[in-house]
Formats: C-alpha cells, sequence, structure tokens
C-alpha cells in the first residue's frame, strides 16, 4: 500500500529520537527545523518538499542526469535504520544502501558516535609527511581482512580514484620490472570501474556510459564477458578468449582488471569462481598483474567478506571503496602486495597520486568502527537471510513475459528485463508504494542494508513483482 502523510508526526519523531540517541546526548542534538520552515510557517510538508525541489532545480546538476529539463526528485528530510523520511512525510524502505554503501543501515549510534568523537580530536589533516592513528589502524585491520598476500594499503578518497590508483601501480610496477612497453589493461566487457578517466576507460566501452568520451580515452583491450554462471557449473572454454588476447597482446598488458564474481554497474552478472581462479592463473604465465576491483563487493555484500574469497585468490592490487566506512562517509582504498610495492621504488620509489583528503581522519575512525560492527560476526546471518528472502521474494519474477532472467547471491537480488525500463516511471510507482529502488536500463534490482528486517526485504521483492505485473516498467 501507498505510505501516505497521515504517519509522518510518528515518522519523523522516530527520526529524531534515533539521531538522538546514536549521539548519546539528547539534550546537545539540535533537530533540524521542522519541514515547514523551508516555504513559511502556514505551509504543508508537501509545500516544504516541492519549495527544496524548485530550489534544487535551480542550482544543483545532479548525478546521471541531464540539467535541462531537471530529473524528477524526491527530497529527503532524515533517514534512520533502512527508512528514509521524505521532506513531504512519507517513509520508505530502502532497497539501494545509498548505492550498496550503509550496510549498517543509516544513523547507526555505533558509527556516529566514532565521528563525532574523531571530530572533538581531528577532524583532518594532510598525509603528506604526517601519519595518525586512525589511518594506521585502519590499514592494519584492512590487511587482516583481505586476501592474504595483500601487503600495503593506499587510502583514496573515491571508488573510481581506488581504481585510478590501482591503474598507475600497475603502470609503475610494470617499468619498475623493466617491462615499459606494458602500458595496456586487459578488461571484461560488462565491467564498471568508475567515472574519472582511467576508469572509464576499462569500462564496457558499449553498454557502458561513456560512450560520449570513447575517442578520448586510452585504448584498452576487452575480452568477452564471463559467460559461466555463478550457479551453473563451470565451464573452462569461459577462459579461451581470456587466452587469446593474452597470447596475442601479452608482452603490452600491465593488468587485467575486473570485478570479482559480480559485475556491478555493467549488468549485475554474477560468474562462477573458477573463471577468476584460472585468470589469475594466466594472468601469472602472460607477467600481466591483477587488479581486483571490489569496491562494490566488498565487506560481506556477496556472503563473503571480499568476493575473491570465493576463489580462494590474492590478487596483486585490491581497490575497496562504498561499505568501507558503512556508508556515512566517502573512503576508499587500494591495496597491493609487497612484491608490486618493491618493484615501484626499484624505478623511482614514488607513487604519483595525493589526494587532499586522503586518509581523511574522520573517515578513517567512521571505517574503524563499521569494521568493529562486521567483527561482531552478525553480518554473514544477516546476509544469508536477505539471500534467502530475495530467492523466494524474486523467484515468481521469472515467470512474467518481460523478464530474461533474476539472479541472486548474497544481499543483491537482480531481474533482468528484455528490454530497458522506463526508468522514472518505475521509480515513481515505487515511492508511491513505500520502498526506494532505482532501477536502470534493463536492470531492476535490490541491494538493502544488512539489517534490513525480512518483512522489509519481502515488501521490496513484492513492489518490484507488483511492478512487472502491472506493467509499470514499460515505457
Amino acid at each position: 500500500m501507498p505510505t501516505g502523510h497521515a504517519g509522518a508526526p510518528a515518522a519523523l519523531a522516530r527520526a529524531k529520537a534515533c539521531v538522538a540517541s546514536a549521539l548519546g546526548l539528547a539534550d546537545a542534538v539540535k533537530p533540524c527545523a521542522p519541514a515547514e520552515a523551508a516555504a513559511g510557517p502556514n505551509a504543508t510538508a508537501a509545500d516544504a518538499a516541492a519549495s527544496l525541489i524548485a530550489r534544487d532545480h535551480a542550482a544543483v546538476w545532479h548525478p546521471y542526469a541531464a540539467a535541462c529539463p531537471p530529473p524528477v526528485l524526491d527530497a529527503v528530510r532524515s533517514t534512520c535504520g533502512n527508512r528514509i523520511l521524505l521532506q513531504d512525510g512519507r517513509e520508505l524502505v530502502d532497497g539501494m544502501s545509498s548505492w550498496w554503501a550503509a550496510i549498517h543501515g543509516y544513523n547507526h549510534p555505533r558509527l556516529l558516535a566514532a565521528l563525532q568523537a574523531q571530530a572533538r580530536c581531528m577532524p583532518h589533516i594532510m598525509f603528506g609527511g604526517l601519519t595518525h592513528e586512525p589511518a594506521v589502524a585502519l590499514a592494519e585491520r584492512l590487511l587482516g581482512l583481505m586476501p592474504s598476500g595483500l601487503g600495503k594499503v593506499f587510502f583514496a578518497d573515491s571508488g573510481s580514484v581506488a581504481v585510478e590508483v590501482a591503474l598507475k601501480m600497475a603502470l609503475q610496477c610494470q617499468r619498475g620490472r623493466g617491462e615499459a612497453q606494458r602500458t595496456r589493461f586487459l578488461t571484461p566487457r560488462g565491467g564498471y570501474h568508475g567515472d574519472t578517466f582511467g576508469a572509464m576507460s576499462v569500462c564496457d566501452p558499449v553498454t557502458g556510459m561513456h560512450s560520449l568520451f570513447t575517442a578520448a580515452l586510452p585504448r584498452q583491450i576487452f575480452m568477452e564477458r564471463p559467460a559461466c554462471r555463478f550457479d551453473q557449473p563451470f565451464d573452462p572454454s569461459s577462459l579461451d578468449d581470456a587466452r587469446r588476447l593474452l597470447a596475442a597482446h601479452g608482452p603490452e598488458v600491465a593488468a587485467v582488471i575486473l570485478e570479482p564474481v559480480v559485475q556491478g554497474a555493467g549488468g549485475m552478472w554474477f560468474y562462477h569462481p573458477d573463471y577468476l581462479r584460472g585468470l589469475a592463473d594466466l594472468c601469472r604465465e602472460a607477467g600481466a598483474l591483477l587488479i581486483l576491483d571490489e569496491i562494490a563487493t566488498g565487506f560481506g555484500r556477496t556472503g563473503k567478506m571480499f568476493a575473491a574469497e570465493w576463489a580462494g585468490i590474492c590478487p596483486d592490487i585490491l581497490c575497496c571503496g562504498k561499505a568501507l566506512t558503512g556508508g556515512m562517509l566517502t573512503l576508499a582504498a587500494t591495496a597491493c602486495t609487497d612484491s608490486v610495492a618493491e618493484d615501484i621504488c626499484r624505478h623511482n620509489g614514488v607513487l604519483m597520486h595525493g589526494p587532499t583528503f586522503m586518509a581523511n581522519a574522520l573517515a578513517c575512525a567512521v571505517a574503524g568502527a563499521s569494521l568493529d560492527l562486521l567483527a561482531e560476526n552478525a553480518w554473514p546471518e544477516q546476509v544469508a537471510g536477505l539471500e534467502a528472502t530475495l530467492r523466494a521474494g524474486l523467484a515468481p519474477c521469472a515467470a512474467e513475459p518481460d523478464v530474461a532472467d533474476v539472479r541472486v547471491l548474497g544481499a543483491i537480488g537482480v531481474v533482468e528485463t528484455r528490454r530497458p525500463v522506463h526508468t522514472a516511471r518505475l521509480q515513481r510507482y515505487f515511492v508511491e508504494r513505500g520502498v526506494w529502488l532505482r532501477p536502470f536500463n534493463r536492470l531492476i534490482y535490490i541491494m538493502p542494508p544488512y539489517n534490513t528486517p525480512p518483512e522489509d526485504a519481502a515488501r521490496l521483492c513484492a513492489a518490484v513483482r507488483g511492478a512487472l505485473r502491472e506493467g509499470a516498467h514499460r515505457p
């Protein structure tokens, strides 16, 4: 049923109480002014939302959207747990984890407490020539969680930048090995690695989001998408194209880069871990490094702490981000083996990258608190429960005539349609039914916070089933 305005006062009270409880100092918390204040004392909540959206349209440019006409928007008042409270009073069940990052839900008391404590001490300090406890402790903990064999961590400020750093590491490593001619990257079609120039160059050039920039991007080498499904027996022939291209281009390939087991924004495709294991062997034989982009998959999303664990391998370089801080602040990391670091040192020793906000102390402290939550080990059961609910709830979608495939792995549920969905219309349908999902292209997918209650996960699935049954996805 649609979530209307009747529950707005209670929902707002819950959100305020959540923030107060999280900070542990109710009398120190200064809640936002009532929603009506933005549009005048006599305005309704809906008027306040409309006013905010109008101001947004006049001043703001949104991601993956045109400035004119501006996108359809919903104004958010606050968040708490797995709920989003809109400015107009409606409450939504979140099925996106804010682009897959908010694994503990919103306003988690432990994350807020870490943020508050670090803010009192040292919000930020430059990382050139200086260091601090939150960064060192976080690097040590990451190396303890990541596949065994990684030895150094470089902090970045976003997933795209973490990929840029990984590409630079690979190029400088090969130069240090005396292989300066290795300047290209091999990557599967269907991949997505970010929106900066280097990252765009290793995204799928046909189905990706960056065709406007193709002529300006470095020319990389693209192999077939892994054809072997995660839930089917492994077919060794799925590695044939990678083997062929490494044989043909091996001396110029610095590294192979791909998302392990789950291709994310490029198509939400789940492939067999044995493909990854075989590809690692091919890389070693060809002298190419292996870069795993775990920005979307890291920290439990697939049912393993890192998706590389499904294959039992350690890459030369690994990128993580998104869920690193539990979705509270932007932070990413690029880790490499000691061998890669030593080979870079053989050339000139200086990794040529240095973000202004590298190893931001606030972000590192919150990331440490997020890892504390993961260390308590509730997440495997949470993710397994979500997987079971998503499997049961999305399975009926396979019978719909417009559906090409349904797949679930860990806390990821995907319905792939035969034709692109009408994104704006479908998103509006979901909001009217009290859930937040953001489909794209031919994909309707659910990636909720791990602490999503079973009834809310079932509600997300029911909304997807209803949309397909009622044709809300069609242009």
